[in-house]
């Protein structure tokens, strides 16, 4: 331990040295850290493993009348590569700045949201305040490369059904101003590949019907109508008035061109690869469908969906739902102010939504630059510490709402 420092940040920089890195992270030794710490602060423990080598770790306080819907502390254990280049310091060295800034990869994205459910338990374990509803903090692996291996199976199992959860708390992201950043949705992520075939031939001719031109035609369309979505951006307004945000509309990009085998001949295929998110606002359904019908008006045509979640589900943000109630009356008290937003990106809540689960992302990051996935990724002890008191209170109230 530093001289002078908390534990409660040196735990948390033990957890950042783990090298839980995509593509091969370390979840053996992130695995022995939670079982140790779950040990220390006098929890139960399972681990549950559907694919080889990537860990769930589920940590347990049982509460006073384990009968009602339990609360889910879930965090993401994995973190993306880093461009050690790019960097003023080892990334996985935890290093602290003489403000107290903490550089590391996975400072905000999200292992100090992780380490601050610890902590807030610990606290109230030590101050002997049993909660009335049973708490699980869960640890899941992959969540930065889809979760497929980690939440997506376990939502499935019967391990995660005899837990009975009632609401979900999952990551946010930080804020640059004096504000959290609060979601209850997200926008459905869509990867689609486009593939064409058409008429090959001689570099030098002028060729009807290629593979090229068809898919020239498709990304045009859709890029058309990405404009449009972008235009939306810019002037559009939710139901309360607000300004949109990334989460309120649907994006989509060309991040994939495949064609050719040499200069002089006419490729007999091509290919596109297309990143979509779609807004909540939006039908799936009716938009498959638009898609599907938009890319095959070209002949000999084939769409591939890479990646597909059929639901958009959204935690409901009205007094019928006691959850976001509590949550947001917690916050007003406090002075903490919160901008509700869609997710523009995907986390694992999305998992837990689509079995009807409510959830809230929020990670207490505030007055701090957004920076996760990036280089110099960090965050303020103070700001750290501060954290796990808002946790602290936030679960104690939460964890005793009586009925719903």
């Amino acid at each position: 331990m530093a001289d002078g420092e908390n534990p409660s940040v040196t735990r948390f920089r033990e957890y950042l040295r783990i090298k839980t890195v995509q593509p091969n992270p370390d979840y053996e030794s992130c695995k022995k850290w939670l079982l140790n710490q779950a040990k220390d602060i006098g929890l139960t423990s399972q681990v549950f493993e559907y694919v080889k080598g990537k860990p769930i770790i589920l940590l347990t306080w049982t509460g006073r009348d384990p009968e009602l819907p339990a609360i889910l502390l879930n965090s993401h254990t994995d973190v993306v590569p880093v461009f050690e280049d790019k960097w003023s310091c080892d990334p996985f060295e935890a290093y602290k700045r003489e403000n107290g800034d903490i550089i590391a990869r996975g400072a905000q994205d999200m292992k100090c949201v992780g380490t601050s459910y610890l902590e807030a338990i610990r606290c109230l374990k030590d101050q002997d305040k049993q909660p009335c509803r049973t708490i699980h903090l869960s640890y899941v692996p992959d969540e930065e490369i889809g979760g497929h291996d980690g939440m997506k199976l376990f939502v499935k199992s019967e391990d995660f059904k005899k837990l009975n959860i009632g609401f979900a708390l999952d990551e946010g992201i930080a804020c640059p101003h004096n504000a959290l950043k609060v979601f209850y949705g997200e926008r459905t992520t869509w990867w689609i590949d486009v593939i064409t075939r058409g008429n090959t031939g001689h570099g030098s001719k002028f060729i009807n019907d290629t593979a090229v031109s068809k898919l020239h035609r498709i990304i045009n369309k859709l890029l058309s109508f990405r404009e449009s979505q972008e235009m939306q951006l810019e002037i559009g307004r939710d139901r309360s008035g607000r300004k949109y945000t990334l989460g309120n509309v649907t994006s989509i990009n060309l991040t994939i061109l495949q064609a050719g085998a040499q200069y002089n001949i006419i490729p007999q295929e091509a290919k596109a690869g297309f990143d979509i998110r779609i807004s909540p606002d939006v039908n799936l359904k009716d938009f498959k469908e638009l898609l599907e019908k938009l890319i095959k008006s070209e002949s000999d045509t084939t769409l591939e969906y890479v990646h597909y979640h059929g639901d958009n589900s959204c935690t409901p943000l009205d007094d019928s739902n006691v959850w976001w109630v509590t949550f947001r009356d917690f916050c007003d008290v406090r002075n903490i102010s919160i901008e509700p937003e869609i997710f523009p990106a995907a986390t694992d809540s999305r998992y837990l939504r689509e079995f009807g689960i409510p959830a809230l992302g929020v990670s207490y990051i505030k007055n701090t630059p957004v920076l996760l996935h990036d280089h110099d990724e960090r965050i303020n002890e103070n700001l750290f510490l501060e954290g796990i008191e808002f946790y602290t209170d936030l679960i104690t109230h939460l964890a005793n709402i009586q009925t719903i």
